[in-house]
């Protein structure tokens, strides 16, 4: 079981300043899953409890020389705590950033270009006698190399394996219809004062475009309407009756129409998911599943300086529902 890859300039801004911090919201602890072609970070999805998080990389978006094999058709996967990987890896890119700038200032300096190359070992850790399995970091300088390693779990199984591709595969079905939420700062504000007010979200979705939002308590009632959003998948033209009715109103006869499904979240899991903002995601797409089975929230990220889809990236959340009989 062998993988060793150089980073790029791409895939450490990537990982340091936007998808690690963002993970790291969603759960200290994923599985990283590297494939031949393609490199996943995993929340969730063996365990089934709280968000299943699926953010997936092609491996030419954050490497180079990007070598992997192993007995279980060159697939493997590890457990990791992301706070400990980004420590790791910011670590790393400060002194190869000092290493850089030293090579380049001093006259017949290393020629060498220098690289950050991240590898799995294993070593034999101190006051130990059993090696165990590391995710190292290692950049070299003018005179010496400096290592980082991240201590992992035991590698996944064959048969764990096969069951965390069955359910990555499952996690990939989108809802029928999805609603693009442009403003993510405008949704977030408004989850902040969610936050204080009860733990439970009413979320519903429509075909024409509408996201309504609702928490309550015996006491207090907030909601909010985004109405008139852009529909990708089944979409359907909203009646004209329906303009003068209230946010509420208009959710209820959706749903009894069959143009609008509707479920229940935890306003702490719904404002985790927000954070995925710090990936700096272009866009968010909202929809609900089939039978109400989960909320899913689909981030996209265009091509810099175009509107065209990036898809090298992605990035995509299953919100778990309280009461799957509301929808």
């Amino acid at each position: 079981m062998k993988f060793k890859a150089f980073l790029t300039d791409n895939g450490v801004n990537l990982l340091d300043k936007r998808f690690l911090p963002a993970l790291d919201k969603m759960g200290k602890i994923c599985h990283l899953y590297l494939t031949r072609d393609h490199i996943y970070f995993l929340h969730n999805l063996l365990n089934g409890d709280g968000i299943q998080s699926i953010s997936q990389f092609r491996e030419e978006a954050l490497f180079d020389e990007y070598r992997i094999s192993s007995q279980n058709d060159d697939r493997i996967s590890f457990a990791i705590d992301l706070s400990l990987l980004h420590r790791a890896l910011h670590s790393i890119i400060s002194i190869y950033t000092e290493f850089s700038a030293t090579d380049n200032g001093v006259p017949g300096g290393n020629n060498t270009p220098n690289r950050i190359q991240i590898k799995l070992v294993k070593k034999l850790p101190p006051h130990s006698q059993q090696p165990m399995p590391f995710l190292t970091f290692e950049t070299k300088g003018y005179k010496s190399a400096v290592i980082q390693d991240v201590p992992i779990s035991k590698p996944l199984s064959r048969s764990d394996v096969l069951e965390l591709q069955a359910a990555l595969d499952m996690a990939q079905d989108l809802p029928q219809t999805l609603i693009q939420v442009p403003d993510m700062h405008q949704l977030q504000n408004f989850v902040d004062k969610m936050k204080n007010v009860g733990d439970v979200l009413n979320v519903s979705i429509s075909k024409y475009g509408d996201l309504h939002l609702q928490v309550s308590t015996t006491l207090i009632t907030l909601g909010a309407e985004f109405r008139k959003l852009s529909v990708v998948g089944e979409q359907a033209e909203s009646p004209t009756d329906d303009q003068n009715l209230s946010a509420q109103s208009r959710a209820r006869l959706a749903q009894q129409r069959g143009d609008a499904m509707t479920v229940q979240v935890s306003v702490k899991h719904f404002f985790r998911s927000l954070q995925c903002h710090q990936a700096k995601p272009d866009c968010a797409f909202y929809g609900i599943a089939q039978q109400g089975a989960c909320l899913t929230v689909v981030f996209q990220f265009f091509i810099p300086g175009t509107h065209q889809t990036d898809k090298a990236i992605s990035l995509h959340c299953r919100l778990p529902v309280l009461d799957p009989g509301s929808s």
